[in-house]
């Protein structure tokens, strides 16, 4: 089912967690949190809109590291359901995009509930406060050709990263539903 992400709810303080890798590593998220903020995206592995802009997100997220603002990435489907969403065909997902942040495994859901996650993709920048400033989508491409894109969402958290605060005009996110247990 196709959804999209609700309007950011402004100075939202996101819970915090701690969640483990394919690897059985953990990620705190409040000891992720980066110098100009933390990018919390809740992906998954067979999502057709999350495949379109996973090479793109990859480089995005490159590119907001290195100014400080960190990233964790989160799977909180089920995955008894839809097996390519398995921990292993995550490490193999992560692997081919090339992905350089964490990508956890919301075991038991309660992240992505805590978030209120609706789709995947679905992005939160926090300031580094912890506070939402950014719900909305990775660039104006969509699915379609990326050349020329605006980069809304390495866009927002640069001005979440200067300010602490995100833009006013936000454009959702758009993607699978979550497959809840």
């Amino acid at each position: 089912m196709l959804l999209d992400t609700p309007l950011c709810n402004f100075d939202w303080k996101a819970p915090d967690f701690t969640l483990s890798d394919p690897d059985g590593k953990t990620f705190t998220m409040s000891e992720h949190m980066g110098e100009n903020g933390l990018l919390i995206a809740f992906i998954c592995n067979h999502c057709p809109y999350v495949v379109a802009v996973a090479e793109r997100f990859s480089r995005d997220a490159e590119e907001l590291m290195a100014e400080g603002i960190n990233v964790l990435a989160v799977m909180s489907n089920d995955y008894t359901y839809v097996p390519d969403d398995s921990p292993e065909n995550m490490k193999r997902f992560a692997a081919h995009y090339g992905f350089r942040f964490p990508y956890l495994v919301d075991e038991t859901q309660e992240v992505g509930k805590a978030y209120d996650a609706v789709c995947t993709p679905d992005f939160f920048g926090l300031n580094t406060k912890g506070e939402l400033q950014y719900r909305g989508r990775l660039d104006d491409a969509r699915m379609g050709d990326p050349a020329g894109r605006t980069k809304e969402l390495v866009n927002a958290m640069r001005f979440i990263g200067e300010t602490g605060e995100g833009p006013r005009e936000q454009s959702s996110s758009m993607g699978c539903s979550i497959k809840w247990r």
